[in-house]
Order: C-alpha cells, then sequence, then structure tokens
C-alpha cells in the first residue's frame, strides 16, 4: 500500500479490525520508509447493478449518492451518521441481493423508502414526498393512512 505521505510504496500492517457489520476490515499501516501512520479500509467488492433511470439512460449505483439523499431526508431529525452508514449499506446488499445486471430507478427508490421507515418515520415520509413528487397535502395522509 502506498504511503500518503512519502508515496513509498512499501508498508506494513500494524493492526487490523472487523468494524461492527463485518463487512469491511480497518488496518493501520505504517511506512516503511517515513513511519508515516495511516488506515485502509477493504471491502469485500459485490457485483452491484446498474440503475435504469425513468428517462431510460442508464448509470453506476453510486452509494454515496443514496447516503446523501437519505441524509437529506433526515435532516434535523435524531439520526446518527453512523445509523445512516449502515442504512445506505443496506440498501446497496438489497441490490446485490437481487442478482440483477439491471434495476429500475423506481425499484432502488422503493428498496430505500423501506429501509428509511425503519430507522425513522419523518425521514420515511420526507423522502417519499420527493421521491414520489407529492402535489398536495392530500398525498402525505394517503401514504400515512396506507402505513397503518
Amino acid at each position: 500500500m502506498r504511503c500518503p505521505a512519502c508515496q513509498h510504496e512499501d508498508s506494513r500492517v500494524v493492526d487490523s479490525r472487523e468494524t461492527e457489520g463485518g463487512d469491511t476490515i480497518r488496518r493501520r499501516r505504517s511506512c516503511q520508509a517515513c513511519n508515516h501512520r495511516f488506515s485502509t479500509v477493504e471491502r469485500v467488492e459485490q457485483k452491484v447493478p446498474w440503475i435504469v433511470k425513468k428517462d431510460g439512460h442508464r448509470e453506476a449505483f453510486d452509494r454515496d449518492k443514496v447516503l446523501r439523499g437519505m441524509a437529506l431526508a433526515c435532516r434535523k431529525r435524531p439520526v446518527s451518521a453512523e445509523t445512516l452508514e449502515i442504512a445506505a449499506a443496506r440498501v446497496e446488499q438489497s441490490l446485490v441481493e437481487l442478482r440483477e445486471n439491471e434495476v429500475p430507478s423506481t425499484q432502488l427508490g422503493g428498496i430505500v423508502l423501506a429501509i428509511l421507515r425503519e430507522v425513522d418515520a419523518v425521514a420515511w415520509v420526507r423522502f417519499a414526498s420527493v421521491y414520489q413528487a407529492f402535489d398536495s397535502p392530500e398525498q402525505f395522509g394517503e401514504l400515512i393512512r396506507g402505513a397503518e
């Protein structure tokens, strides 16, 4: 692993730990040349399907984009960054488990909605209002009544 401080290519692993979910390993490293310490994260590379947008164009799944959307829905809500990270990982894992090459964006939105509903009810309604392009207050009521 190349040192971010001096670009030397040799480093040694000082410590390795699994993350809480067990899906990544965090390694503390030390550069053999300058002794700079840095961390790396290893994760199993999984085949995530392409997302087919409503207009038909395709784009690669972007976990950060999903995370930003969920964070926006959770703004000023008592939801931690760690909870959002775990939720984004669950969205990605749900897509992998579909074992499809392409997934419609509407299906992705449904997965995000289902996971957000478990995280925070207000965030779920916020996300749904944007995702489903609500035009009236009645649509909020319909969504909430349908969830009961």
